[in-house]
């Protein structure tokens, strides 16, 4: 069989996760779940500090919007970073990739605990905390740090359809997960575009209370972490063979 013949099924078989991933984490929960609750104080019932559920920057009075519904709030910093993020990502090529082809996709998710869901607000201050940036398609992408003309690193889509989150519609956003796409060959070698995106992922999955999955949907532990590197460093040994016999231009 031949390498490229391997190459398709192997892609043929990602698109089949990702399909199942959509129908699992896209089924309805019941009403009322998952309902983002909104503190003004920064203490528990009990004494203990909890973090702002959007981030430092959101602390401060929260004031009503009267077209929101009711229970909805937000603060004035929330609506400024959100009125950033989507001038930032209008029209925007950032995290354009230079070339559509690809040969190989590591998958992880971000998702909400059981009876819970990710709110659109909330993700859209953690992606900014772990360092992405909103661009093209609508969606996250990290980027190469003084060079983003050489596309993502990795993409963070929503899980749910069309895939991307909508800025303007985004107090009103609810998702079961978030997926975290890393398209090889990247613009950085194969294993250390990993070593960038899961801390990345672990690093939102505590502002977001929430998850990390593999690309089977099961919890991310160090047995399949192992196993990813080991194939990532086995991908890049691999492309470093075939740069060496691509003869030279004179």
């Amino acid at each position: 069989m031949s390498d490229m013949t391997l190459m398709r099924i192997g892609i043929a078989i990602a698109g089949l996760i990702l399909v199942a991933a959509i129908i699992f984490f896209g089924r309805p929960r019941k009403p009322g779940q998952g309902k983002r609750v909104v503190r003004s104080t920064g203490a528990a019932a009990d004494g203990a500090r909890l973090e702002p559920t959007l981030g430092e920057q959101l602390e401060g009075e929260l004031v009503r919007d009267e077209a929101s519904p009711a229970g909805a709030a937000t603060t004035q910093a929330e609506l400024e970073l959100f009125n950033r993020t989507l001038e930032a990502g209008a029209n925007s090529d950032l995290g354009r990739r230079a070339n559509d082809e690809f040969d190989k996709i590591v998958t992880l998710y971000l998702a909400a605990r059981a009876g819970e869901k990710l709110q659109g607000a909330d993700i859209v201050v953690a992606a900014e905390k772990a360092g992405l940036i909103y661009g093209h398609m609508g969606v996250f992408h990290r980027l190469v740090d003084s060079q983003p003309e050489r596309g993502p690193v990795f993409s963070v889509a929503n899980i749910l359809k069309p895939g991307n989150f909508d800025m303007a519609a985004i107090q009103s956003l609810e998702t079961p997960a978030i997926a975290f796409f890393l398209t090889l060959p990247a613009p950085i070698a194969a294993l250390d575009a990993w070593e960038t995106m899961l801390p990345t992922a672990q690093r939102m999955a505590e502002l977001l209370d929430g998850l990390v999955l593999d690309d089977t949907r099961a919890a991310l532990g160090r047995q399949r972490i192992g196993e990813i590197r080991d194939e990532l460093r086995a991908y890049d040994r691999q492309r470093e063979a075939l740069a060496q016999t691509k003869p030279s231009r004179w």
